[in-house]
């Protein structure tokens, strides 16, 4: 147990960081690119790896700390909320619905897709190993 929370907490760290990094280098742009890089990626991401893991073994140390630590770190509703409103005050009802839109969509279809290759991924390591 106290394995599977340090990992959930070294991977929160490390998602918190990579978010914050990332942040910071399109902070110019002027839209949040940012977030929604960062919840696109996390969700293909945690896709990918609920996939894999159907078919291999995966740690459960290492499954926690990516999924719920790395990515639950890295992906952030509260800022695509804040982010939203920011648009819909300062920026033009276009450009808040085209970032919702995106962000969402996105999310769950590349979540879909993560998980499709995370699959398949798996299903040929698995053969590969068991060779």
């Amino acid at each position: 147990m106290f394995v599977n929370l340090l990992s959930i907490g070294i991977g929160g760290a490390l998602g918190t960081f990579f978010r914050f990094l990332l942040n910071n280098y399109t902070l110019h742009v002027g839209f949040p690119v940012g977030t929604i890089v960062e919840n696109l990626l996390g969700s293909f991401l945690l896709g990918a790896i609920s996939g894999w893991v159907l078919t291999n073994k995966m740690a459960e140390w290492l499954r926690l700390g990516i999924g719920v630590g790395l990515c639950g770190g890295f992906t952030t509703m509260s800022t695509l909320a804040a982010d939203s409103l920011f648009l819909h005050t300062h920026s033009s009802l276009f450009n808040t619905l085209l970032y919702l839109l995106l962000s969402l969509f996105g999310g769950i279809s590349l979540a879909f897709i993560g998980f499709l290759l995370g699959d398949k991924w798996g299903r040929v390591q698995g053969k590969v190993e068991s060779k």
